[in-house]
């Protein structure tokens, strides 16, 4: 029995089931209604052409026909009450539009209130709650997100933001809570014009140095914008547009294509998109009324989108739930029951559409989109990137084609060239009588001719002129405001600045560069030493007062310790008579004075008689003799530089001595580079020099180069500046120097306004040239050739030439040999003085005849050099005349180095 009742049971759920499966079938018809202000014609024939399409087409609502009423309204909120009012008595199962906002508010509370799916597809500045609405535009914060995302990619720092109304200040509110949490200065203007003139506004901004601006204003403001701020010159490349519209595409730009000026907006509309070209084109051939051949608007784009978006959701709502429409009352409290599920349906649809990737957050607003970032060019607008919120900004940019643009912009425009007068870079000519020069004619110098080396890279035209102030750029003042070349690239009143300015970090803040074009290093040139007289005796400095002390210390020491061991070795006594074998004598050649005379023969690489026997005194000899061979080598090498160079001692080396010392002032170029490299110096030496140029009275500063060359002429004056121009001052000025090597290292490079495309191609000539060696050539030609160059000799030539030797040189040579001449005179006279007196003693004649006779055979000077010998009395025949043979007593005067032999 139990059995039986659940079989029955089972059988009548399942009947109950097949019913209900049956019951749910798709409605064949449902109705829709679309309300639109008067101007949104688009919209409307795009809201009925879509729904036409689906009917027709049958692939997503095959069993459905989608009906529709459309409404046309003033922009008036109490008619388009009415009107919404009205068609929810008829049933309908979604409401679209209308666009305007008051509009739009007002519908979306009445479908609130019955449960009716609100599909939008305008801008909408509210914070989504729980609203019955979907929107498939953009919402604000999205899109202020895809800005800032921008805007860090450009690096912008500072830009301005002009908003037409106060709806755009709240599309855009995102980049205000984004600047606070970085380093951007931004300014928000209101776009207030007279009479539909906004110039006095943009004159104002563009005063205020600002270039880089957020537009956000009606499309068909944008061209009003763009050619009023061409004449006023603010469509060139050192200016950028962003606008916040999405309908760029259908404005005719091509007036403003070839001014170089950056114009940048966001689109949803692809033009690659083949579905929205094959829609658009049909579309535009049943509506030929409304549009020429012209791109189609967004927000008709989002328009179809949306229609699909509401025939997907019955379509999968179908399939749960039997959809029917009920005529709705504003007057009573009253609900669809299928709105909730249907606008859930709608949140969870996912399709690729006509304005890219559809899909919702539970809130209704469109996630997961696309923006494409286009740009204006010479072929109307090109997609240089794409923004999604997931990946962020990702560039696309065919860089390639861009310069070419830029190339062939600078062959319709004369970029305006600041520079600054500075030999060799810039300098004037001279006119001939009668003769006038012009333009670009008065100038020439290392800079023009980089400039016309530049153009056959490049091909442009250029107009020089000279800075107004005279200054090369630094920020002055309490406020911190640049002058000089920097100021007029920052004011836009020059296009290039080509000048031996340096590239700092300070000044790459507020312009640009290019890769440079010279390489250079601070360095010191100062007067050259006066030139000091030799000495006589020069002949002596190339060993110091200490070496040759200690060579006579050697000499003296040496030639005793041989005298020693010539005295203890037995092998230095020999027997003077070598024929007479039983001689009782034997002799030491190296007596004190032998040995002294050893000694200085070998220091003299002159020899002597004399040669040592024993071992020992050998090897006395050796080392004295390698001793002397190293000795005398060095003096010889080092006396040829002391005599053949002439030497200049200089009072400072390096910075290192110029810091340490205070009679030698020393200063550079106020404002200029090299000011600023001792004045953010952290390293002491340099931040002690700049305490000391600070607070030097009178000033050490100077306003020009060739005022600082002059200031070091006069003397006591060392001058800070870059390597190259004292490379050039000392080619042309004999009695200035170098001092030291290089403190730093850096370059000049071509200066741009900041954002200007023409940095990257500059910059790309500049490489060419230098791989080309035609800077090489340049500089060496204004260096060393022109104006004067080559006039000095450098410090490689003076050690090539060598000088001659004068008097003043080896003039003490002379003195020493006419000393030594004396000298040997005098020791002769004596000598011959001893001999007379010891001969006159012998001979028992007076002093005065033997001098007489001596001094007449010295000086005879014909006839035999031959004369005589004084015999001596033999003093062994003296004592033989007693018959007896005496052995005289010779032990006791014996001569010295005999003794005789055992």
């Amino acid at each position: 029995m139990t059995s039986c009742l659940h079989c029955h049971l089972w059988c009548y759920l399942t009947i109950i089931v097949c019913s209900w499966d049956l019951a749910i079938t798709a409605p064949t018809e449902i109705k829709i209604a679309g309300v639109f202000e008067d101007q949104y014609v688009a919209e409307q024939a795009a809201f009925v052409y879509a729904i036409n399409n689906i009917n027709a087409q049958r692939d997503l609502l095959p069993s459905t026909t989608i009906e529709y009423d459309v409404q046309s309204v003033a922009a008036d909120s109490f008619h388009t009450a009415r009107k919404v009012c009205k068609q929810l008595k008829e049933g309908i199962a979604a409401l679209f539009g209308p666009m305007t906002s008051t509009s739009a508010s007002h519908a979306q509370s009445i479908c609130d209130a019955m449960e009716v799916p609100h599909v939008e597809t305008r801008w909408d500045f509210r914070d989504y709650k729980e609203y019955y609405s979907i929107n498939l535009h953009p919402h604000y914060s999205t899109f202020g997100q895809a800005c800032v995302d921008l805007i860090k990619d450009w690096k912008w720092n500072r830009f301005t933001i002009l908003y037409e109304d106060n709806t755009g200040v709240i599309k855009l509110q995102e980049i205000l809570k984004a600047t606070i949490h970085y380093k951007t200065t931004l300014h928000v203007r209101k776009l207030e014009a007279d009479d539909g003139d906004f110039r006095p506004l943009l004159k104002e901004i563009k005063s205020l140095g600002h270039s880089h601006f957020i537009i956000d204003c009606a499309t068909d403001k944008v061209p009003i914008i763009l050619k009023q701020a061409m004449s006023i010159n603010m469509l060139s490349p050192y200016y950028h547009f962003m606008f916040t519209t999405l309908d760029m595409h259908v404005l005719d730009l091509e007036d403003y294509s070839y001014g170089g000026a950056n114009i940048t907006a966001f689109s949803l509309v692809s033009p690659t998109n083949q579905g929205l070209a094959t829609t658009i084109k049909n579309f535009a051939r049943i509506n030929k009324n409304l549009f020429d051949s012209r791109p189609v608007p967004t927000q008709t784009a989002l328009m179809f989108d949306a229609v699909k978006v509401f025939a997907l959701a019955v379509q999968e709502l179908s399939k749960a739930q039997d959809v029917r429409t009920l005529p709705l009352s504003c007057s009573k409290v009253q609900t669809w029951p299928y709105g909730n599920s249907l606008l859930n349906y709608m949140k969870m649809t996912e399709f690729e559409g006509l304005t890219g990737y559809v899909s919702f957050d539970a809130q209704g607003r469109r996630t997961n989109m696309e923006f494409e970032l286009v740009e204006l060019t010479n072929d109307g607008l090109d997609k240089v990137g794409v923004w999604s919120l997931s990946n962020g900004y990702n560039v696309t940019k065919d860089y390639s084609k861009s310069r070419d643009e830029i190339g062939q912009h600078l062959l319709n425009k004369t970029l305006v060239v600041t520079t600054i007068l500075e030999p060799p870079y810039t300098m004037l000519k001279e006119s001939r009588p009668g003769e006038e020069l012009l333009g670009n004619d008065r100038f020439f110098g290392y800079c023009v001719e980089l400039l016309e080396a530049l153009t056959t890279v490049y091909p442009f035209n250029y107009t020089i002129k000279l800075v107004d102030d005279g200054n090369y750029g630094a920020p002055v003042g309490s406020n911190g405001e640049w002058n000089g070349m920097v100021r007029e690239l920052i004011d836009k009143k020059a296009d290039l600045a080509v000048a031996p300015m340096t590239i700092t970090f300070v000044r790459e803040n507020v312009i640009d560069f290019t890769k440079p074009f010279m390489n250079l290093g601070i360095s010191i040139v100062f007067k050259k030493p006066e030139k000091t007289d030799p000495s006589l005796f020069s002949f002596l400095n190339p060993l110091s007062v200490e070496i040759w002390v200690y060579m006579l210390a050697s000499y003296v020491g040496v030639s005793f310790v041989l005298f020693v061991l010539a005295r203890f070795s037995p092998y230095e006594w020999y027997n003077p008579h070598p024929c007479n074998e039983e001689s009782d004598v034997v002799e030491n050649q190296f007596s004190l004075l032998n040995s002294l005379w050893f000694t200085i023969g070998s220091l003299m690489q002159q020899g002597s008689d004399l040669a040592p026997k024993a071992i020992s005194t050998r090897l006395v000899s050796g080392i004295w003799w390698f001793f002397t061979l190293i000795m005398i080598s060095s003096y010889t090498a080092n006396l040829a530089a002391f005599l053949t160079v002439e030497r200049m001692v200089s009072p400072i080396e390096n910075a290192d001595d110029l810091s340490k010392q205070t009679e030698i002032k020393y200063g550079s170029q106020y404002g200029g580079s090299t000011m600023t490299f001792f004045k953010t110096s952290k390293i002491p030496t340099y931040q002690k020099m700049w305490n000391f140029m600070e607070s030097t009275e009178p000033s050490v500063f100077v306003n020009s180069s060739s005022e600082g060359i002059e200031r070091v002429k006069q003397g006591n004056y060392a001058y800070l500046m870059e390597s190259t121009m004292i490379e050039y001052t000392v080619q042309r000025n004999c009695d200035l120097m170098q001092v030291g090597g290089l403190l730093d290292s850096k370059g000049y490079g071509i200066g741009t306004p900041k954002g200007s495309p023409l940095r990257d191609i500059l910059s790309k000539a500049v490489l060419k040239l230098q791989e080309e060696q035609k800077l090489t050539i340049l500089k060496n030609k204004w260096w060393k050739e022109k104006e004067g160059g080559g006039k000095c000799d450098t410090d490689d030539n003076k050690k090539k030439d060598a000088n001659e030797l004068g008097v003043a040189n080896v003039g003490g040579v002379f003195v020493l040999l006419m000393v030594g001449l004396v000298l040997s005179i005098i020791t002769a006279f004596f000598e011959f003085i001893y001999k007379a007196r010891k001969n006159a003693d012998e001979d028992k004649q007076s002093l005065c005849s033997e001098m007489a006779e001596e001094l007449k055979f010295a000086v005879r000077c014909v006839g035999s050099s031959k004369r005589p010998a004084k015999k001596k009395k033999s003093t062994v025949a003296a004592f033989a005349d007693n018959g007896l043979t005496m052995v005289p007593l010779t032990s006791i005067g014996r001569p010295q180095g005999k003794i005789p032999m055992i």
